[in-house]
């Protein structure tokens, strides 16, 4: 019976040895899975900052192509006002004098085409 006794005593020790690696296991799991998604989520933070950077230098360079598309619009812009109004001051006075000579000086004639009743 001591034998049997102690059979049985090695049986529950061992099961008791089987369990505890059981549960070493499922901890070194659990902690494994957290550090599997601790070094995810910290790839997936440089990716996302990777792309990005990269988004604002795309984002930069054609922004910036446009600012200096704008200012040189704007630029030709000014130079085309500017033209036209040294234009305007240069030719309004000859202008002033052709359109009140026209209107002040009046030669009264015949129509060409007015045919006197007979």
């Amino acid at each position: 019976m001591t034998s049997q006794s102690q059979g049985i005593q090695q049986l529950l020790q061992a099961e008791k040895r089987a369990k505890d690696k059981l549960e070493e296991a499922k901890k070194r799991k659990g902690k494994r899975l957290r550090q599997a998604k601790e070094e995810a989520i910290a790839e997936i933070d440089h990716y996302r900052l990777q792309r990005e950077k990269e988004f604002r230098n795309k984002q930069t360079n054609v922004m910036g192509s446009q600012g200096n598309l704008s200012a040189k619009i704007e630029e030709q812009t000014k130079e085309t006002v500017r033209n036209l109004t040294s234009s305007y001051h240069k030719n309004m006075e000859s202008m002033m004098k052709k359109l009140l000579s026209m209107i002040c000086d009046i030669s009264p004639e015949v129509h060409p085409n007015f045919r006197h009743a007979v």
